[in-house]
C-alpha cells in the first residue's frame, strides 16, 4: 500500500504497518466503484442502501492514492487500521446499528492532529517519534461518528510557521505536494495535502487546520469548498498549535453539503480547551439549515477587491456577484483595508502564543520525542541539513526571543487586534452597510512552485476573520487561467449555518466548480 513515510521515520514498526497495510490491500477484490468526484453525501446514501460497503470503499481510495498520488505527494500515511475501521462499520451496519450518515466514510486528515498510533509529525523530522496514544477528541468524535480515518495528509511543515521564506507544501516529512490543476503550481497551504487530495478524490473529504489562511487557500486553489469555523467550535486539544487565539481545524470537500456534514462530525465541547466552552450552545444540523433561496432578500457587503488581484479572478468575482445578485440578494460594496499595525499585531501575537503553545504540546508528547521545547526545535533544525535545505528557521527563532503571555506588549498587541479585527472590524463593516455576511474574493490563483524562495502570495481575504475569530468560508467561483479561484463568504462569530446555508445557495446557481484535469498514472 502506498505509504510515503519517509525514511527517517525508520522505526521496525513503521516497516511493518507498511507492510501490513500492502497485504491488507492485496488481499481485497476491486470493485466496480469509481470514488472520483462522488460527494460525500453520495457515499453515504450508497452506504445506507448497500450499493457498496466501507471496506470496498476504503480499498478503492488506498487504490488510488497507491495509483496517482506519487505525482501529487498529498497523503503522508495511510492508517494501517484503516480496513479495520471499515470492517467494522459495516458489520454495524448489517447489525442495524448504524452511527448516522459518517458511518463508514473515509476521511484523510492533516498531519499535525494526533492520531492514536500513528506519527503525528507536522511534516518536522524532529517529531518521527511522536506517537501519541489517544486520538485528538475532535478525531475521537469523527470515530464515535462511524467515519473510517483513512490516513493523514501532507502539509506545509509546522504550518507553515518556521520561516517566512518557506514554500506551501513542502513538508521534511512528506515532499512537495502540488497542485493537481497544474503541478507546477502550488497548493497553497499550510493544509496543502489535505486540499489536493480533497481535490482529487482520495478521501470522500479532508481536515485541515488554519491560523490565517490555511484551510480558506488551500480551498480556493484546489477547487474545493472551506470553512474555517469560529475558533472554538471546534476542539483543538491534540492539534500541534501555532497560537490558541487563532487555531482551528476545519472541513474541506468538493461540495457545501460535504462540508457541512463533516463539521457535524467535528463541533463540540472539549473540556480540556477552554475556548470551546461555548460550542455545545451554538452546535445545529449544518445540513439542515442550507437552502437554496438562502440569497432571496438578504443583504451582502461586497468587500471591493484591491488592484493587487489579476483580470481573470476580477472577472470571476465579477460573475459571481452576477449570480448572487441573480438569486435575490442586494449588494452593498465598500473598501476596506487592514492597518500595517493590525499585521503587526498579528505576528507578536502568533510568535508568542507560539513559543507557549508549543511548550505545552511537547511537554505532553511521548518519551521517545526529544524535543521538549521550541529552543529543542531549534537546534534539531539546525543539526539536520535536510530540514534547512530549502529554507530557514527565522519564525522560530524570532518566536524564541518573545517575552511570554503576561509580556504586557503581547497582551496589548491581542487586545488591539481582536478590538480591530471583530467589533470594529467585521461586526462594524455588517452594522455600516446592515448587512448580513461579506463576500469577496478569497484569494487568487495558485502561483509557481518556487521552492527555496518562498511563496508569491497576492491579495487575500483570510487575516480579517483569522484575527477575528469568526468563520470564513470559500466556495469555488470558476478558473482564472485555469486555476481555481474562491468566492468567501464572512460572517460574525458563530454565523456558520448562514455562512453555509448563503454558500450552498451560491453553488447551486453557479455551478462554478471545475473539477481538476484526469489524473493519469505516474510512472
Amino acid at each position: 500500500m502506498h505509504i510515503r513515510v519517509s525514511e527517517h521515520l525508520s522505526a521496525a514498526r513503521w516497516v511493518l504497518v507498511g507492510a501490513a497495510a500492502l497485504l491488507a490491500a492485496c488481499s481485497q477484490e476491486p470493485q466496480p466503484y469509481d470514488v472520483a468526484e462522488v460527494s460525500l453525501a453520495q457515499i453515504s446514501t450508497d452506504l445506507a442502501e448497500g450499493r457498496i460497503t466501507s471496506k470496498s470503499l476504503t480499498q478503492a481510495y488506498m487504490d488510488r492514492i497507491q495509483t496517482f498520488d506519487d505525482a501529487l505527494q498529498s497523503v503522508i500515511a495511510i492508517a494501517p487500521d484503516a480496513l479495520e475501521q471499515a470492517a467494522a462499520a459495516d458489520a454495524r451496519r448489517e447489525n442495524g446499528e448504524t452511527r448516522g450518515p459518517l458511518d463508514g466514510v473515509p476521511i484523510l486528515i492533516k498531519d499535525n492532529i494526533d492520531l492514536a498510533g500513528m506519527p503525528n509529525t507536522a511534516g518536522s523530522l524532529a517529531l518521527a517519534e511522536n506517537i501519541p496514544a489517544n486520538d485528538a477528541p475532535m478525531i475521537a468524535r469523527l470515530k464515535n461518528a462511524g467515519a473510517v480515518i483513512l490516513g493523514k495528509t501532507n502539509l506545509s511543515e509546522w504550518a507553515n510557521f518556521r520561516s517566512s521564506n518557506s514554500s506551501s507544501g513542502w513538508s521534511a516529512v512528506g515532499g512537495l505536494a502540488r497542485n493537481p490543476y497544474n503541478t507546477d503550481y502550488s497548493a497553497c497551504g499550510s493544509s496543502s495535502g489535505s486540499g489536493v487530495a480533497a481535490a482529487v478524490s482520495f478521501a470522500a473529504a479532508t481536515i485541515g487546520t488554519e491560523t490565517d489562511g490555511s484551510v480558506t487557500c488551500p480551498a480556493s486553489v484546489n477547487g474545493l469548498v472551506g470553512l474555517k469555523p469560529t475558533v472554538g467550535l471546534v476542539s483543538r486539544t491534540g492539534i500541534i498549535p501555532i497560537a490558541a487565539s487563532q487555531d482551528t481545524a476545519g472541513p474541506m470537500a468538493r461540495t457545501v453539503t460535504d462540508a457541512a456534514m463533516l463539521l457535524n462530525g467535528m463541533a463540540g465541547n472539549d473540556a480540556e480547551d477552554p475556548a470551546t466552552h461555548e460550542a455545545n450552545a451554538h452546535l445545529t444540523d449544518y445540513t439542515r439549515g442550507l437552502n437554496a433561496e438562502a440569497l432571496n432578500g438578504v443583504r451582502l457587503a461586497v468587500w471591493v477587491p484591491s488592484r493587487d488581484y489579476d483580470e481573470q479572478t476580477v472577472a470571476a468575482f465579477d460573475a459571481a456577484l452576477e449570480v448572487l445578485s441573480g438569486q435575490g440578494a442586494e449588494l452593498i460594496e465598500f473598501v476596506y483595508e487592514p492597518s500595517d499595525d493590525e499585521s503587526n499585531y498579528e505576528m507578536l501575537v502568533l510568535l508568542t502564543e507560539f513559543k507557549d503553545g508549543i511548550k505545552a504540546y511537547l511537554s505532553n508528547a511521548p518519551q521517545a520525542v526529544q524535543p521538549r521545547s521550541l529552543a529543542d526545535l531549534i537546534a534539531f533544525n539546525a543539526s539536520e541539513p535536510r530540514e534547512l535545505e530549502h529554507f530557514g528557521q527565522e519564525l522560530f527563532e524570532a518566536a524564541q526571543e518573545t517575552g511570554g503571555l503576561a509580556d504586557p506588549e503581547y497582551v496589548k498587541a491581542r487586545a488591539d487586534l481582536k478590538r480591530l479585527a471583530g467589533p470594529e472590524g467585521i461586526d462594524r463593516l455588517l452594522a455600516a452597510n446592515n448587512a448580513v455576511a461579506i463576500v469577496t474574493p478569497t484569494t487568487g490563483p495558485a502561483w509557481p512552485i518556487t521552492l527555496g524562495d518562498g511563496d508569491s502570495y497576492g491579495a487575500s481575504a483570510t487575516q480579517l476573520p483569522a484575527t477575528s475569530g469568526y468563520p470564513h468560508l470559500t466556495v469555488p467561483m470558476g478558473l482564472a487561467g485555469g486555476l481555481p479561484v474562491g468566492l468567501s463568504f464572512i460572517g460574525p462569530a458563530w454565523s456558520e449555518s448562514l455562512l453555509l446555508s448563503l454558500g450552498y445557495a451560491y453553488e447551486q446557481a453557479a455551478n462554478a466548480r471545475v473539477p481538476p484535469p484526469a489524473l493519469s498514472k505516474s510512472e
